[in-house]
């Protein structure tokens, strides 16, 4: 026990933590931190024991205490009184010791809750704040800083006012200078994964910043023809454009030299590919990390310790999607971490082109902001309008950067695997269906709208109440949803008798199934391109020059053609051949007359932090993620059924985890619906509005179907 172990970092309710343990923590992570980014180790070092020691003020100590409840107007910002420590600290030093300290919870200016060191100095008298009682508890801090091996003085009230107004002083010419800080994006992930593993740092540092060994992917084979092509090209950046099942994936892996951020954009395709990487590399020491809302559902022995990595810095691979990756152009709270975490780096933005609109629009200020960072791209696409893939090009600097690969005709041809039919509407495919049943195939129906998925899933099931079925879209439990998708690739995909499943666009993307027939709705020619991808999908010596048929239902118009402009969706089904082979040496010519003149949303780039080449942020400040969200109508908001609020409100951050509904902000929120003030504040949706097999019926989503008056 240490003398000042009566000193907490942490609340009991959260886990008592001493803030001894936590800035030793704080600091063992940030020195290696510091030696990975070769920045000085010392001064990291020195700025993680600062930079929470203003918590051994009682005032804060207090807010500690059990049943704690703070009143109106009280503020302590534990971060402004341990700047009163800073002359502890040599002068070569001390500003950047200054930038770790001062804002690593809050903007320092113009926060959104005016809490800021320069937002609080405006208002109040902020040191008088901060520094009551100094006399009474400035020795702990320098007694508890002298345990932890600091040179140490004793600070008296009139130096603690001097350092304040050094910090202030130094905060306020910061913010003139527009770019971030490394040093407050090192503080900020090194708190944040000690905060997470509490005293659980010693046995887990060991696993950051391990260079993968991806050796596995220099196997070769002729059916998988970018295998046999080099990838040591000198060129920092990618660009490769194959059918699906050409190696894509392999060929991207084999072109990086460092740590690994594979993107893609959707949750069942991210979730795919971790499992992948995971097998793949099980006989490595590479860390795989998925950063997603529902990482913890995929460690499946159960360790903690792992469920917690996956947010943080230092993952050999990481899989996410661009979304996950956007507070670096969006400056949103964190930034400066996720900064220093892929700075020459090698990120895969995979299947880029599926990408539409506003999306579209920030994965190409993503490119922009990780070639500013010295990080190498490398972009994989089965399908890409010529004019979006110049712009990329451009980004990346152009031949002099770029390694451009592609397929000759002749291998292209040996592609060609899908018999496309035009139908008019979905009536008229019933005696497709039957026959294919009859002949025990797998059957895969695809809808643009998840309502419309879950009515023709119950038509269906009504119909061939004996077949096989499953209904899979974004609206699920994270835990079902999890499940779904392992049935499919473990049990509808393998299974020899006839199954049906319906599916909105979740299935687009790196989800290994091969049916049989697909039947899909008209979707832009890229997104369609990529569904058909799903059929036929298994490459054999057997299977090449084979074909199996994909239905396409003309184009919807108004309101059923969303998400999808109309149109896009005209363009797309009069391009498509009828009755005939789909011959991959005409895809790109398909793609190119559907966006002759391929426009990017007019996105109001002000509203990002860096703009033709600049940094527009002011340094130690960041900006409120509802203005990305806002941005994006994704699936930005959270459910649980009245029946799941107990364990949400209680249960493990994995049980919270397994009851959460992703679904549209924009669908939801004006619907007078109960919140939980917690984690990820979802809305509370009645019981009659979710099943099993359905997931989240919108139409059900009212206050007057709650079981129970009392939610909350």
């Amino acid at each position: 026990m240490g003398k000042y172990d009566y000193i907490l970092a942490k609340s009991e309710e959260q886990c008592g933590q001493t803030l001894s343990s936590h800035l030793k923590d704080v600091a063992e992570v940030a020195v290696r931190i510091a030696q990975y980014l070769h920045l000085d180790v010392e001064t990291a070092r020195l700025g993680a024991l600062l930079h929470d020691v203003g918590k051994a003020s009682p005032h804060f100590q207090k807010t500690l205490q059990k049943g704690y409840t703070r009143r109106p107007g009280e503020v302590f910002r534990h971060e402004i009184a341990s700047l009163f420590f800073i002359s502890l600290v040599e002068e070569s030093k001390r500003d950047a010791v200054i930038e770790m300290i001062a804002a690593h919870h809050k903007s320092a200016y113009k926060d959104g809750l005016e809490l800021g060191i320069i937002d609080m100095d405006d208002t109040d008298d902020c040191f008088a704040i901060h520094s009551k009682d100094f006399d009474k508890w400035s020795s702990i801090v320098t007694g508890l800083l002298e345990e932890m091996g600091m040179t140490i003085h004793p600070v008296s009230l009139e130096e603690a006012k001097e350092n304040y107004d050094y910090a202030l002083d130094y905060c306020c010419n910061a913010i003139r200078r527009c770019c971030y800080s490394a040093w407050r994006g090192l503080l900020m992930a090194a708190d944040h994964y000690a905060s997470a593993l509490n005293e659980k740092v010693g046995a887990n540092i060991d696993k950051l910043f391990i260079n993968p060994d991806l050796k596995f992917y220099e196997r070769q084979s002729e059916l998988y023809p970018l295998s046999s092509i080099d990838t040591k090209d000198r060129r920092p950046h990618t660009i490769v454009t194959a059918p699906t099942g050409a190696g894509k994936t392999d060929f991207l892996v084999r072109r990086c030299r460092g740590r690994l951020f594979y993107t893609l954009p959707f949750q069942a395709s991210i979730n795919a590919m971790y499992e992948r990487f995971r097998k793949d590399l099980s006989g490595t020491d590479a860390q795989i990390y998925l950063l997603h809302s529902a990482s913890t559902l995929k460690v499946e022995d159960g360790n903690l310790e792992e469920s917690i990595l996956q947010r943080h810095i230092g993952a050999s691979i990481k899989v996410l999607t661009p979304h996950q990756m956007a507070s670096i152009a969006f400056g949103i709270k964190g930034y400066e971490a996720m900064i220093l975490d892929l700075k020459g780096q090698d990120v895969i933005l995979d299947e880029i082109h599926t990408y539409s609109g506003a999306t579209q629009a920030i994965v190409l200020k993503i490119i922009e902001v990780l070639a500013n960072i010295g990080c190498r791209i490398h972009v994989g696409t089965a399908t890409m309008p010529t004019l979006l893939y110049n712009r990329i090009k451009n980004l990346l600097g152009g031949d002099k950067n770029v390694y451009e690969v592609s397929l000759p005709d002749d291998t292209l041809g040996t592609f060609n695997r899908h018999i496309i039919n035009k139908v008019e509407s979905f009536a008229s495919c019933t005696s497709i269906i039957d026959e294919a049943i009859r002949e025990n195939q797998k059957i895969l129906i695809v809808c643009n709208q998840v309502q419309r998925s879950q009515n023709l899933y119950c038509e269906l099931k009504e119909r061939y109440p004996m077949v096989k079925g499953m209904l899979l879209h974004s609206r699920f439990k994270r835990g079902d949803r999890n499940e779904l998708e392992t049935r499919l690739k473990e049990e509808f995909n393998t299974i020899a008798e006839a199954c049906i499943v319906v599916s909105t666009q979740v299935v687009e993307v790196s989800l290994d199934i091969s049916f049989d027939l697909m039947i899909t709705e008209c979707a832009p020619i890229d997104a369609m391109i990529q569904r058909f991808g799903r059929i036929n999908r298994k490459r054999t010596k057997e299977t090449i020059g084979r074909y199996k048929p994909v239905y396409v239902l003309a184009p919807l118009a108004d309101k059923d053609a969303l998400p999808y402009d109309e149109d896009v969706l005209k363009h797309s089904y009069e391009v498509l051949p009828d009755g005939e082979v789909m011959r991959e040496t005409e895809v790109q010519q398909m793609i190119d007359t559907v966006y002759p003149d391929t426009h990017f949303m007019d996105i109001d780039y002000s509203g990002t932090i860096f703009i033709d080449g600049r940094w527009t942020l002011s340094k130690l400040c960041h900006r409120d993620k509802a203005a990305f969200l806002g941005l994006l109508d994704i699936q930005s908001a959270t459910c649980v059924t009245e029946s799941d609020v107990e364990t949400y409100k209680h249960g493990t951050h994995k049980e919270a985890s397994l009851c959460e509904i992703p679904c549209s902000y924009h669908s939801i929120a004006h619907r007078n619906l109960e919140r939980i003030d917690k984690r990820q504040h979802p809305f509370v949706v009645p019981n009659m509005a979710y099943t099993e097999d359905m997931g989240l019926l919108m139409d059900n989503i009212s206050p007057v179907n709650y079981n129970s008056f009392e939610i909350i």
